[in-house]
């Protein structure tokens, strides 16, 4: 049971769902394992089919009705505002971590003043995705249960995240509820790297750097984590070799796909 008061949180619908307003995407990285390519090009801003990662997210939720998204920045900063100064669907607002890097966690609680009190987006930024019949941010905000849910993840199932090599993250129960793989399991479910997240479980962290896991395993020991199956294609860009893939992959026509 939750010792935090929760209140579901009237958003405004676009068409029949309430997709939130605001988002984040997590663009501060140093992008250790895509060196060489990130010691001149911050992560976000590296090319896939010739568009920057970042800006494929940025049109993702544009598209759904996210009118303001934060992004923050550290590594290579000043090239990542130069490049989203432009942008006015969604309109970027910079949080700054040139000072000190916060990690996935860290990143999102000094956003929150930027963010507001409503459910939120937040976007990995080294992941790129395609829809399938409904966009998937359309689809977690119309899963999102504010009563029942702190966090609501995008998930993938393990043989189709092209560019990761892991043993998977998760298994899902009937009703959507994710558990932790246990070594030596390989768990079928891969964290996406998109999520919905209320700001409320947010609530006595610390300041400085920590993980968003760390708040996924709160939520989950509350029985408030959740996951969504993408339907789409889904691409992980942080090595070299899965932008590679991603380029090539991206390059096959795919009729299943929206383009």
């Amino acid at each position: 049971m939750t010792t935090r008061e929760t209140r579901p949180v009237a958003i405004p619908p676009v068409g029949d769902v309430a997709v939130p307003r605001r988002a984040m995407v997590l663009a501060a990285g140093l992008g250790r394992r895509m060196r060489p390519i990130t010691n001149s090009t911050p992560k976000p801003l590296v090319p896939v089919r010739g568009r920057p990662v970042i800006d494929w997210t940025l049109d993702r939720l544009a598209a759904v009705g996210v009118e303001t998204c934060v992004v923050n920045v550290h590594h290579l900063a000043d090239q990542v505002r130069a490049h989203v100064a432009h942008r006015t669907a969604p309109q970027v607002v910079i949080s700054d971590e040139t000072d000190r890097l916060l990690d996935t966690g860290g990143g999102v609680r000094k956003a929150l003043p930027l963010l507001g009190p409503d459910p939120v987006f937040v976007v990995n930024g080294d992941v790129l995705w395609l829809d399938g019949v409904r966009p998937g941010l359309t689809r977690l905000a119309a899963a999102w249960d504010g009563d029942r849910m702190d966090a609501l993840l995008l998930v993938l199932r393990l043989a189709g995240a092209h560019g990761y090599d892991g043993p998977g993250d998760f298994f899902l129960d009937a009703w959507g509820r994710p558990r932790r793989r246990r070594p030596p399991e390989i768990a079928p479910f891969v964290y996406g790297g998109v999520l919905m997240i209320a700001p409320g479980l947010f609530e006595d962290t610390p300041e400085g750097p920590f993980s968003l896991n760390r708040l996924f395993n709160r939520a989950m020991d509350e029985d408030r984590l959740f996951a969504v199956p993408h339907d789409g294609e889904w691409y992980h860009v942080g090595t070299p070799a899965a932008l590679a893939l991603a380029e090539r992959k991206l390059g096959e026509p795919n009729p299943c796909s929206d383009q």
